[in-house]
């Protein structure tokens, strides 16, 4: 869709441009990552773009201590992944059925980039479930040359809100290799086979028993539940009960309230058996 009110674009080559862009930077000019939502609808606000697409931030990188996502990385990029290159951390195999989550073809999963689909905060946005299940924390450029990190479940705020300032820009997500570690589930459940996820849950269980939870779509904003070993079915449906009491369950076309509850409900306990061996 042509967006007839940008009359300014900016392409920065490396950081330092970037950088320098960075505190002209406001709700008028927006950051362009892939673009495969920005230019699917009319966005009267905007009078400018600026491109990070030519950036040459690597995509995934690895060491000892776990994985960077730069905020540029498709998800072809990560749906690409080949968990056998990573035995040390299954939790790798959760990124392809992260990717899935965001229906669509091949051409826009080539687009769509991992900071984009954390930084629209859509309720539904699957990077923001694999960041919140795995502790990904944000490393984000502010406007005065700074960088502070965060919790990807603390800069979503709510429904296409997040905690980014004016001229901040994400720049990756760090996964911890504590959380790779981890074997992972992943349910959802929408409307229709090719609709918006209504339910977007991730769950891990670490190596010393741990459980963690990871509650997106239904909610308006990522939740996680954290427990020192796997909870009984009775505790986790009283926990997921009271998320939806705080936050409230999200009401839009693709899903009622009490549909998300009990779809929300549903996977919770199969995501518990699953990573609990049936328990």
């Amino acid at each position: 869709m042509d967006l007839l009110t940008v009359g300014t674009y900016a392409r920065p080559a490396d950081d330092d441009a970037l950088r320098a862009l960075q505190p002209s930077l406001g709700p008028d000019r927006a950051v362009l990552g892939g673009g495969s939502w920005l230019f699917s609808a009319p966005q009267h606000h905007l009078a400018g773009l600026v491109d990070l697409t030519a950036l040459d931030w690597a995509p995934v990188a690895a060491d000892a201590d776990g994985l960077t996502l730069a905020a540029t990385a498709t998800l072809a990029t990560l749906a690409d992944l080949d968990p056998s290159s990573f035995p040390q951390w299954p939790a790798v195999a959760l990124f392809a059925g992260c990717c899935e989550a965001l229906v669509g073809s091949r051409k826009i999963w080539h687009t769509a980039t991992v900071g984009g689909n954390v930084c629209l905060a859509l309720p539904a946005a699957p990077m923001v479930a694999l960041a919140a299940v795995l502790d990904g924390r944000a490393t984000v450029w502010t406007p005065d040359g700074g960088v502070r990190t965060a919790p990807v479940v603390d800069l979503v705020v709510g429904a296409q809100r997040t905690s980014l300032a004016p001229g901040e820009v994400l720049r990756s997500i760090r996964l911890p290799a504590s959380a790779l570690r981890a074997r992972t589930a992943l349910r959802r459940a929408s409307l229709s086979p090719l609709g918006r996820s209504a339910a977007l849950l991730a769950g891990r269980r670490d190596p010393d028993g741990g459980f963690v939870l990871a509650v997106t779509a239904s909610l308006p904003r990522p939740a996680v539940l954290r427990y020192p070993d796997l909870p009984t079915a009775e505790v986790l449906a009283a926990d997921v009960d009271a998320l939806g009491a705080e936050l409230r369950w999200y009401d839009d076309p693709h899903g009622a309230p009490a549909w998300r509850r009990a779809m929300t409900l549903r996977d919770a306990e199969a995501i518990r058996r699953e990573l609990g061996d049936g328990a």
